[in-house]
């Protein structure tokens, strides 16, 4: 509790706060073009063209008789149809609106960590500068390697949707099986973008060793906060300084040989 109070009071500084317009506005701006991007496209496939030709054979005393029937169907008859009956229709808007809402919550999460990626070292030195200014961030990612990570836990994270299909269709389990790929991305990103700021590989090593389960706790916390609507586009930067606060104060015990 004394860790969230204080990461609470060091987010409602003028500099944060300047720092959180960032994430936020970029995560929107994307987001808002994507959904413009996705909706045209989704219109386009329900709008159909298509050509239905037929032939049909009768025999009358003896002689036989061919008829042909050719027609073309265009425009947006699938939607014409599911409009028609009023059931149809309101399952057509469900599936619209539970998919896109599920969808762009997802991305929403996915896009926000990365972009507050760029922010994290000046967060971590704002917070440095406050409160740590015994303790040296000292740090060891480059360009390189976070690229390569970022594409590794992506690829996992996809990978794992694909996997848990099959517990997607029971229920309660289903809720489980829809998070846990995104909970794996968020956690390796969050712990990633702070560690590699502050501490050694060596001395991150430790500190997962001893402080696993209560960095699981903080990163889970943080992304349950997430799946609250537009939560993840102000509150991107308050992640930032919650994890950085953890490891400011975890790598000083460590330093000091002091770690339990």
């Amino acid at each position: 509790m004394n860790l969230l109070m204080l990461s609470l009071r060091d987010f409602f500084t003028a500099k944060m706060l300047k720092y959180a317009i960032l994430p936020f506005v970029a995560t929107l701006v994307v987001m808002y073009l994507l959904f413009f991007v996705l909706a045209g496209s989704g219109l386009d496939s329900l709008h159909t063209s298509f050509d239905v030709n037929t032939t049909q054979t009768t025999i009358q005393n003896g002689i036989p008789h061919t008829k042909n029937f050719s027609a073309h169907v265009e425009d947006s008859s699938i939607i014409k149809f599911l409009m028609k009956y009023s059931v149809t229709s309101w399952l057509a808007s469900f599936l619209v609106y539970a998919i896109g809402g599920f969808f762009i919550l997802f991305a929403s999460i996915f896009l926000a960590v990365i972009i507050v990626g760029f922010m994290t070292p000046f967060v971590l030195k704002e917070l440095h500068t406050r409160h740590y200014q015994d303790v040296k961030m000292i740090g060891y990612s480059n360009i390189f390697e976070s690229a390569l990570l970022i594409l590794k836990w992506a690829f996992i994270m996809l990978l794992l949707f694909f996997l848990l299909i099959p517990l997607y269709f029971i229920p309660i389990l289903n809720i489980v099986a829809f998070n846990f790929p995104l909970y794996y991305f968020f956690h390796k990103m969050m712990l990633y973008d702070v560690s590699s700021n502050i501490t050694t590989r060596e001395e991150n090593r430790k500190l997962l060793y001893y402080k696993k389960g209560s960095l699981r706790v903080k990163t889970l916390f943080l992304y349950l906060i997430s799946l609250i609507p537009f939560a993840i586009f102000f509150g991107a930067v308050f992640y930032v300084i919650y994890i950085g606060n953890s490891y400011f104060i975890e790598i000083k015990k460590i330093r000091e040989g002091d770690i339990k």
